[in-house]
């Protein structure tokens, strides 16, 4: 993968390995974080919200579980789920919109844990009270 952030031109030549040919990409897989062309992290964030998905559906019969209390569910959720969401995120230069798609992925999962929908018009704050999931006020993530 070749870095564009500036305006540079480069000769387009083919970059081959023990003869064989690299194939060109926008985005590339690093250390679990998604690299792309123009040094934006949009394809990070679809892949750790992907992530946290993925976690979530692992541990779905733990958080789905009406035995389980909710205390409980949140502290499984931040110590499991939400960990697989913000790899890497020191390193992100984040923008208001990456902010806001985790944040949206959070609360349908915290949403999910609670068996309410968007449509019982419950409060996020609500929410995130009863698992003990709660918000800083810098940001959702400590980030931005």
């Amino acid at each position: 993968m070749r870095c564009d952030f500036g305006n540079a031109t480069h000769e387009e030549e083919e970059v081959s390995l023990e003869g064989q040919v690299v194939l060109k990409k926008d985005t590339f897989r690093y250390l679990g974080s998604m690299l792309q062309k123009d040094g934006d992290i949009d394809a990070d964030i679809c892949h750790r919200i992907k992530a946290g998905w993925m976690k979530w559906r692992q541990a779905s019969c733990i958080l789905c579980d009406k035995r389980v209390p909710q205390k409980l569910k949140g502290k499984f959720y931040r110590t499991t789920i939400r960990p697989a969401m913000l790899y890497g995120v020191e390193c992100w230069p984040t923008k208001r919109r990456h902010v806001q798609q985790l944040s949206v992925a959070e609360m349908r999962m915290l949403r999910w844990i609670c068996g309410q929908t968007r449509m019982d018009r419950v409060r996020n704050d609500d929410i995130r009270g009863r698992l003990g999931v709660h918000q800083s006020k810098k940001s959702l993530f400590n980030i931005g």
